[in-house]
């Protein structure tokens, strides 16, 4: 018997040793991550680390960033840091509700649009309609019918996201269902709702997670874009679309009003889809193959 046969097998990798080989491969997912954290991190805290976003101080508007303002000041006096942060709780709960809702209900018409063709004839008329009409003026066009409020800005938002994912996820199971495994659980006598969870459903959590990282970074767009043209939230609720609505008349003498809730709104959806292309690199197989 030689030396060699009586080596112990060699220990697993240590956590840390696998996060940094994780991290190394997935870069944009450690990226993105952690920009988001921070970011989520900020809007948890702002009611501890930042003051009033309401309150006004008519002697100190138009103030540059300093000790007192970190941010500076807007055109009434109030504090641009504490708007800023109160504004990205609003955005990254719009963003992250409006994901989420959009996939629930995406994954459920689209389970039943790609299995009954009954279904797939009714339902993907009226997804077809939805996503004929722009999303923004189809929320401009809801909101418009009654006093705004985050909740309506919620469902504006999300009606024109559901079709797209809909339509990903019927694909995806028209693909599926001509599997041979597929057809042989149904030549087995699998029951329907079995047969959805078991061999259907995790086909589409891949492609879903991705889609919902986009849907979240669309959303958060959105709900920007309506609070700049004054069809977002109530005024009284920092967003920063309205920050910046607020600031479009002082920007030569005031620009930090635009620049930095700006800046962060960009810096949000840059490090959503920087988390949302990691994931599709990590979780396609033909994608990771070629890494």
């Amino acid at each position: 018997m030689t030396d060699a046969s009586l080596t112990p097998a060699s220990a697993p990798p240590s956590w840390p040793a696998r996060a940094v080989t994780f991290a190394v491969r997935n870069p944009t997912i450690i990226l993105g991550g952690l920009i988001l954290l921070v970011l989520v991190g900020l809007a948890l805290a702002a009611p501890w680390i930042s003051g009033d976003p309401l309150r006004m101080q008519t002697v100190r508007r138009l103030r540059p960033p300093s000790e007192t303002f970190w941010f500076g000041s807007d055109n009434l006096g109030r504090d641009v840091f504490a708007r800023t942060l109160w504004g990205a709780r609003i955005s990254l709960l719009v963003g992250f509700i409006v994901a989420v809702l959009a996939t629930g209900i995406g994954l459920l018409l689209g389970l039943l649009c790609g299995w009954f063709r009954w279904v797939d004839a009714v339902v993907m008329r009226v997804m077809d309609g939805i996503m004929a009409i722009p999303s923004i003026l189809l929320a401009i066009a809801l909101i418009a019918l009654v006093k705004a409020s985050l909740f309506l800005v919620i469902v504006a938002i999300l009606i024109p996201e559901v079709p797209r994912v809909v339509r990903l996820v019927r694909s995806i199971v028209l693909s599926v269902r001509e599997q041979p495994y597929v057809e042989a659980a149904i030549a087995g006598g699998t029951r329907t709702p079995k047969l959805l969870v078991r061999h259907i459903l995790p086909n589409t959590i891949g492609p879903l997670i991705v889609q919902a990282t986009y849907i979240c970074a669309a959303a958060i767009l959105t709900e920007a874009g309506l609070s700049f043209l004054g069809a977002g939230v109530p005024p009284e609720i920092p967003s920063w679309g309205n920050i910046i609505a607020s600031g479009r008349s002082f920007f030569l003498n005031a620009p930090w009003i635009i620049l930095i809730p700006g800046a962060f709104l960009a810096l949000t959806v840059l490090a959503v889809n920087l988390l949302g292309d990691g994931l599709r690199d990590r979780l396609d197989p033909r994608v990771a193959r070629r890494l």
